[in-house]
């Protein structure tokens, strides 16, 4: 039996989902924090030190969570993947894949390089600078969204509608983090999930906010909803962009009908998703780990050998 690492510190209910998978594909999955991993460089040992895979290293590894900490502790963190995947290892989002990620101004950057819709952005450090880009929006008629630069499932984001709401605009450790808001078609909140395995969209949902926050961890509800073809090339064109494996991507269709990227999430959740579709998404991460990445590396290491 062939053994996976998942990267995760709490592992619930998605962790049990990717580990009965991974056994149907049979292997042993083990839940291991990144905080208990570390570095041993000497001759004669293994450098990259894993819990419960001290004599070998795993067949591959899932990423489900990404810890937050310091600067320094992150960037090991990430060290970790980026060794992984050094030695060999198939990482899965990889520690690049990651980093484009969660970091929201290059997520921006390079969905605005590749030509996809994304909102307007201003990432800067001055505040004065910062203010005067939040009143001249506002003065346009328009509303603005602050986030810190790191963050998921709509923490730390305010909805800058007047000037008396300059007053909230903060940094994010000396960063600000400006976007225009994109107001949705129809009534109310929404946006739409898109789930992409290996440069294929299979499946998608519609959240709907009770407020402007669309995230299903703030109490957006989930909606089955049929995925268009227009859609699905930019989910799947924002995937190639960031160089992932797998994403879970987040288009608004404004007032006037146009889509636009907002979020692309490299560790994405799915249980909402598959509250409204008749799919095992953990299957299918399985699969395209284990049959496109686990296989391919063994096929090569074999061709080595002879």
């Amino acid at each position: 039996m062939g053994r996976i690492v998942i990267f995760t510190d709490d592992p619930g209910w998605h962790g049990k989902q990717l580990s009965l998978a991974f056994a149907a594909l049979g292997y042993r999955s083990d839940y291991v924090s990144l905080t208990n991993c570390s570095f041993n460089i000497r001759p004669g040992y293994n450098p990259i030190v894993i819990p419960g895979f001290e004599h070998t290293l795993p067949d591959a590894a899932f990423v489900r969570g990404v810890p937050g900490g310091s600067l320094e502790e992150v960037i090991i963190y990430l060290d970790i993947l980026h060794a992984l995947k050094v030695m060999n290892v198939p990482v899965y989002n990889d520690g690049h894949a990651v980093e484009r990620s969660v970091d929201k101004a290059m997520t921006s950057f390079l969905l605005h390089r590749a030509g996809l819709p994304t909102p307007l952005t201003w990432v800067l450090r001055n505040r004065e600078d910062a203010l005067l880009i939040a009143e001249t929006e506002l003065k346009k008629g328009n509303l603005l969204i602050s986030k810190p630069l790191f963050g998921s499932q709509g923490e730390g984001i305010r909805r800058i509608e007047k000037m008396t709401d300059l007053f909230w605009l903060t940094s994010s450790h000396g960063v600000y983090y400006l976007q225009r808001f994109v107001h949705c078609a129809g009534a109310g909140f929404s946006d739409s999930r898109v789930f992409v395995i290996n440069g294929r969209a299979v499946a998608v949902m519609r959240r709907r906010g009770k407020s402007w926050l669309n995230n299903v961890a703030r109490g957006a509800s989930c909606e089955q909803i049929d995925l268009d073809t227009g859609m699905a090339e930019l989910a799947v064109k924002a995937t190639a962009a960031l160089s992932m494996d797998y994403a879970g991507v987040d288009i608004i269709q404004d007032r006037a009908g146009h889509y636009t990227i907002i979020e692309v999430n490299s560790i994405p959740a799915w249980k909402g998703l598959e509250s409204v579709c008749d799919i095992s998404i953990a299957a299918l991460l399985a699969d395209d780990l284990i049959n496109r990445r686990v296989n391919k590396n063994r096929s090569q290491a074999a061709v080595s050998a002879l």
